[in-house]
């Protein structure tokens, strides 16, 4: 749990606050945009010169849809709120942490007296330090960064980590909200380190995040079954995370959520369907059959197409497909 006294502070009811608890129903977008279009403007909440800044999360009211001129990261102190991103709903808890895309389009349901919210409002250029202590490879953070700082379109909107057991993660995320709400000397460099600090800790435990783009889900899920088409013969999970580049217990979670089966039963199941196809297309033998897939033990090769087909390979054979 965060520190008492900074909660404290961080619950004061605020002007606006004060105003829409006296009967104003709606936001002032004055006090956000001076524009039409509902766009935050980081002019209305960053001093100039400033790369970050933090503000509490206005509460007790709603907060249509709007958009960022920023990158946002939203941090849950106490309580929870719940965000529709881009239309898909993201309910905030205490200890989770939430990236949001410049052009993610974010919609907020009113939040209580006691969910305590802090919005961190940063531009792009504020993450040059950390994108650079950041290992080289691909991965979904790096490729958000990327998106961010080029401010492009059709990347992914948001980043959602459920981190409030992991205490390296939430001891950073505290030192950053207390360096910049007292406004301590030397902030900007040790805020830049700190956050450098937090990336690198997220990319531990990406198990632990969920990402808003879809995108990602067709590409991950077609890396797969593309690696598994290709090399269900001797491939493996450990072969396939590196050249994804990411951690192999984590893709091996990712592929049985996201595809419904273990990698194990992907490279199964591709070997069952050439053997199928080469018991009616070819006369090869099935113990030719059987080292041509990639079996090494028989017996197990047998009792997988048995429970899979009901048949052996001989019968299946005879009887065509079945």
């Amino acid at each position: 749990m965060m520190n008492a006294e900074l909660i404290k502070a961080l619950s004061v009811i605020t002007p606006e606050e004060e105003i829409i608890l006296a009967g104003n129903k709606s936001i002032n977008a004055r006090l956000y945009t001076e524009k039409k279009e509902l766009i935050v403007d980081s002019e209305k909440l960053l001093a100039k010169g400033k790369l970050i800044q933090i503000r509490p999360h206005t509460r007790f009211v709603h907060f249509p849809k709007h958009r960022h001129n920023y990158v946002e990261v939203i941090y849950m102190c106490q309580g929870q709120t719940t965000h529709m991103i881009d239309g898909n709903p993201v309910m905030l808890r205490e200890g989770d942490l939430i990236f949001l895309n410049q052009n993610a389009v974010q919609e907020i349901l009113p939040a209580g007296e006691h969910d305590i919210a802090v919005n961190f409002i940063i531009l792009p250029e504020f993450f040059n330090m950390s994108f650079s202590m950041m290992e080289e490879g691909d991965n979904i953070l790096k490729e958000f960064l990327v998106g961010t700082l080029c401010g492009s379109e059709g990347q992914t909107p948001y980043l959602y980590f459920q981190v409030a057991d992991i205490l390296p993660i939430q001891n950073l995320i505290e030192n950053m909200v207390w360096t910049i709400f007292y406004d301590l000397s030397n902030k900007r460099s040790s805020n830049q380190v700190t956050m450098g600090l937090l990336l690198l800790h997220l990319l531990n435990y990406q198990d632990k995040m969920i990402t808003g783009n879809k995108q990602f889900d067709r590409e991950l899920i077609g890396t797969v079954l593309g690696y598994v088409e290709g090399h269900y013969k001797d491939g493996s999970l450990t072969e396939l995370a590196g050249l994804m580049n990411c951690d192999m217990y984590w893709l091996s979670r990712e592929i049985k959520k996201r595809i419904g089966k273990t990698f194990k039963e992907l490279q199964q199941s591709k070997k069952m369907g050439q053997a199928t196809y080469l018991l009616n297309n070819s006369k090869m033998s099935v113990s030719d059959i059987i080292e041509a897939i990639g079996y090494d033990n028989t017996s197990y090769f047998y009792r997988k197409f048995k429970e899979k087909y009901g048949v052996s390979p001989k019968e299946y054979r005879v009887g065509g497909s079945l």
